[in-house]
């Protein structure tokens, strides 16, 4: 497993990966992840972006979108693991990797959203520091007009460098 920062050969790996995605999971995505022009502008907009690539095959995606104004210290995460290869620890991977990126954008905090009925996601995050700090009830409408909470979990990346700076250990991030 090879985790990377995506390239312009990467754009058809890209679709095709976010095609795998089930429809209805990809309602609540914030960028439109089969547009080619869309995918490909990602090069040139803010932030960071990895790829994990199994061979030639795109199997997980994560970006560190840092927030703009009054906000600029906070970045957001948005990652998606292919179907077939999730509960195998990839999105612990790209997580870290998420948070390893905001510590090198000089980001104080990171937050991600996530659909409250996914507890596995909620259970990963909350195991590498992110604390919940909001529930939208009714926040997002799936495919089938349903209506699902948001939960907004958040990890203080300032608060938990100190510490591991101040203990010696910053290292075992990288």
């Amino acid at each position: 497993m090879d985790v990377r920062r995506p390239n312009p050969e990467d754009i058809d790996g890209l679709l095709a990966f976010f095609a795998r995605i089930p429809a209805a999971e990809r309602t609540f995505f914030k960028e439109e992840v089969l547009e080619r022009e869309d995918v490909e502008a990602w090069g040139t907009g803010p932030g960071r972006r990895a790829l994990a690539c199994d061979g030639g095959d795109v199997v997980g995606y994560v970006a560190v979108v840092p927030l703009r104004g009054w906000s600029d210290h906070v970045g957001e995460i948005r990652l998606v693991v292919d179907p077939a290869r999730r509960g195998q620890g990839l999105g612990r991977t790209l997580a870290r990797w998420a948070l390893v990126q905001a510590i090198e954008c000089g980001l104080q905090k990171l937050y991600v959203e996530v659909v409250a009925d996914q507890e596995g996601a909620v259970g990963m995050f909350t195991a590498l520091g992110f604390q919940a700090e909001g529930l939208l009830r009714d926040h997002v409408r799936d495919r089938d007009g349903q209506l699902r909470d948001l939960v907004l979990l958040a990890h203080p990346i300032a608060d938990h460098w100190s510490a591991m700076a101040g203990a010696g250990i910053e290292d075992a991030l990288s």
